[in-house]
């Protein structure tokens, strides 16, 4: 897609600082980065999110994310890691090419969970759950 910005990063337009690279993904260091080391994994054929991707595809980039959280974690020597995966503006995604984010962690880094824990009511999950199976 020639006005996407991963997808130009992919083409080689734009430099990045790449992590890993086989024949169908790509990951590099993240210029917004949350941590250290924080770096983004995207399919390099252009899928706009979750939902467009097929689920081999998506499974293959899971498995592409472990191995960069795994590399991280052992040249760094971080405390642990945060993996996300946002789709869709509602959901905070902000660069329409599918990617996820592999952040290591340390303890003390000042980053935060995006909500509160708060237990949902049997109730709240029951109307959910029928929410869900109705047809």
């Amino acid at each position: 897609m020639s006005n996407c910005i991963f997808c130009s990063i992919v083409a080689g337009d734009i430099p990045s600082q790449k992590v890993y690279e086989d024949e169908r993904f790509l990951a590099f260091l993240d210029i917004f980065p949350a941590s250290k080391g924080h770096t983004l994994v995207i399919p390099k054929e252009h899928h706009v999110d979750i939902h467009a991707i097929p689920a081999d595809t998506y499974g293959a980039m899971a498995s592409v994310a472990k191995n960069v959280a795994d590399l991280l974690m052992n040249k760094l020597l971080s405390e642990g890691t945060t993996i996300m995966q946002m789709n869709r503006e509602a959901g905070w995604q902000t660069v329409f090419h599918l990617h996820m984010h592999v952040i290591p962690r340390w303890s003390g880094d000042n980053l935060h969970k995006p909500w509160d824990i708060k237990a949902a009511t049997d109730e709240e999950l029951e109307a959910v759950l029928q929410e869900i199976q109705r047809l």
